[in-house]
């Protein structure tokens, strides 16, 4: 892994600005990017995980200047635990996604979710703040990656949280994890004309219809790659992890496990496969 440039905040564009926590990890890449909407009165997009050194480095890069609120795209324990230390500091309220706290199957690879978070603002799909003389932050429903994930809307470029990146998959995994809604997520920014993507881990994204277009058809991939394996004979979810991802990194495993079983589920929902004893998949017969 390369020096990351943790502490500081990075300018991306005027009225964009970047900061970087120490949580790198297979799951967060070099770690949660906490962004920086406007110039002279900020919104503070995904504050991170509660981290001292990290909501310190937050302040520091606000440089005095007043915060109108503090957002959340979804509450994963690397994304909103900050915002509780970020308000205590700042009088800033809360505002984005709305709780949530389920688990997934089995213990989850990426992270877990947040059970103290708490919204002063629940933003549904296209309500908006306006702050910093005219500028709006605009609520896009994304759920998907989690039932209650938002991507952000600023002018022409859209902050998606764990919903797209660039360097890595997102991880879907039930039963909040949905794969139809992930997918229909994604049809939604497809139609979309923003001009850049800034995820929550790893680079921006420069051509965003280009990279939806591909993640679709990526998973479509992977939808018939399991069906394949299934037309083979009847299977559980490590033996289609095994032969649908050979050679992956052990830590990854579970999270390959989840977006699998995210798959099948709803495979079985539109009656293409189903689950019998032992937890073993099967097609179902085809009635043309």
């Amino acid at each position: 892994m390369i020096d990351a440039p943790y502490a500081f905040a990075e300018q991306l564009e005027p009225g964009i600005a970047r900061l970087l926590a120490r949580n790198p990890s297979p799951f967060t890449y070099f770690g949660t990017q906490t962004y920086f909407l406007g110039e002279r009165e900020l919104v503070v997009v995904d504050p991170g995980p509660a981290l001292p050194e990290h909501v310190d480095a937050i302040i520091a890069a606000l440089d005095g200047r007043p915060v109108a609120a503090i957002a959340c795209t979804h509450t994963h324990r690397d994304h909103s635990p900050a915002s509780r230390a970020l308000k205590d500091r700042t009088g800033a309220p809360i505002i984005g996604c709305a709780p949530l706290a389920l688990e997934g199957i089995g213990p989850r690879a990426d992270a877990s979710f947040d059970r103290e978070y708490s919204a002063d603002v629940v933003l549904q799909d296209r309500q908006s703040i306006d702050f910093d003389d005219g500028k709006s932050l605009v609520a896009v429903a994304t759920p998907g990656h989690t039932s209650n994930h938002l991507c952000f809307a600023f002018g022409d470029a859209l902050l998606t949280g764990d919903h797209v990146m660039a360097w890595s998959t997102t991880v879907v995994v039930p039963p909040d994890g949905d794969m139809a809604a992930y997918m229909q997520s994604l049809n939604l920014l497809r139609e979309r004309s923003d001009r850049i993507f800034y995820p929550a881990h790893g680079p921006a994204v420069t051509k965003p219809a280009q990279l939806v277009r591909g993640m679709i058809g990526h998973r479509m991939q992977r939808e018939r790659q399991i069906l394949r394996l299934l037309g083979e004979k009847p299977r559980d979810v490590p033996d289609i992890v095994a032969n649908a991802y050979p050679g992956l990194d052990q830590r990854l495993v579970p999270a390959a496990g989840g977006s699998v079983l995210a798959h099948l589920v709803d495979l079985q929902r539109r009656g293409v496969v189903d689950e019998g004893e032992g937890e073993i998949w099967m097609m179902l017969p085809r009635h043309d």
